[in-house]
């Protein structure tokens, strides 16, 4: 069952309302007084004397649990994934340059699915992991617009994962503020790719479109041994201009509950404030006349990451959209630059 982002915090103001109630004092062990020596409160009342108070230790105040740790970045750094194995459900197509089949793994106690592309040869192969953008789940389908990618990918020679993330069918529902489920997802099949005999498990990147660009960047100051990482019109690495954005977008529908959360809470959640911590790595590419995600949100990335001396590149195509049209030369340009970077960084030619 879907557990709604506000249904979430409710839940939590419940679990620290009843944190901070201060425990039930303790009684003291009883001490007969002997009948032949009157107690100083005894002797006080013979004379007419009133009794002084005893004086009581007030209880120290029970510690309020953070209620957005599991969200931050530091929470998800101080987590455990990669418990249990990625499945084969079964085989989806067989080309001359790659076998596709159904994948099912565990993540968060969820199962997800997507599929996998396995180039023919022997093995084993760098990995690319494909995340796609922002589809309403109830049109979803495992191949997704995607799926172009991941297939031109394949055929260049590496092992392609396309997880459908958590609440996208056949995956299970559970919670996803902020998109961090989606990152749990991610972060659980990297963790898992040791269970791929024909995966190389020390080297993996992250191509991410969109909303899978603001999952790569989460992933990625989380995550430090991924090897290289390429954005696609990509989403903010800040959540506060990430859901001013969703706001818009969804006509008020999303975005305003998570835009309550405080201000520091955010910036604990938001990958911006983490990008000095990565090493990885990565390329940018965005349409100049993208009217879904502003494209100086990648020019912005582009400065800050050079500002904190990391290895970065940035190209603007002018006058594309969001997705480029499939088979389009700027399409092809992407793919062929793509190609390129992740050889470099993950292929033969990787240091």
């Amino acid at each position: 069952m879907r557990i709604h982002f506000a249904g979430w915090i409710f839940l939590i103001t419940i679990a620290v309302s009843c944190a901070q109630r201060a425990p039930s004092p303790v009684a003291s062990p009883s001490v007969e007084t002997p009948t032949s020596t009157p107690t100083p409160t005894d002797e006080g009342s013979a004379r007419g004397l009133t009794p002084m108070p005893t004086a009581t230790v007030p209880p120290s105040p029970t510690p309020t649990p953070d209620p957005y740790a599991e969200l931050t970045v530091e929470g998800l750094r101080q987590r455990a994934y990669g418990s249990g194995a990625v499945r084969i459900e079964r085989t989806l197509a067989v080309t001359r340059a790659f076998t596709r089949t159904l994948i099912a793994y565990p993540s968060d106690g969820l199962t997800v699915y997507g599929f996998m592309n396995v180039p023919q040869g022997e093995g084993p192969f760098p990995v690319v992991i494909v995340l796609h953008g922002y589809v309403d789940p109830r049109r979803y389908s495992t191949l997704a617009y995607t799926t172009r990618y991941a297939d031109a990918l394949a055929r260049a020679g590496f092992l392609v994962l396309h997880p459908n993330y958590r609440n996208h069918p056949p995956s299970d529902e559970g919670p996803n503020p902020f998109r961090v489920g989606y990152a749990v997802d991610v972060l659980s099949l990297i963790a898992l790719l040791p269970t791929l005999p024909q995966a190389q498990a020390d080297a993996v990147g992250l191509f991410g479109h969109s909303m899978g660009g603001g999952i790569a960047l989460r992933v990625l100051v989380v995550n430090p041994r991924i090897r290289a990482a390429v954005l696609y019109g990509s989403m903010n690495a800040d959540e506060r201009k990430n859901l001013e954005r969703i706001l818009q977008w969804s006509g008020g529908a999303r975005g305003l509950e998570e835009l309550s959360v405080p201000e520091e809470a955010l910036r604990r959640i938001s990958p911006f404030y983490y990008l000095q911590d990565t090493a990885t790595p990565i390329q940018i590419h965005h349409g100049a006349a993208d009217s879904v995600v502003p494209p100086e949100w990648s020019r912005e990335l582009y400065e800050q990451l050079r500002a904190l001396g990391k290895t970065v590149e940035w190209f603007e195509y002018p006058g594309q959209p969001h997705t480029f049209p499939a088979g389009s030369a700027a399409d092809r340009l992407l793919l062929e630059r793509s190609i390129a970077f992740f050889r470099k960084y993950l292929g033969e030619e990787a240091p």
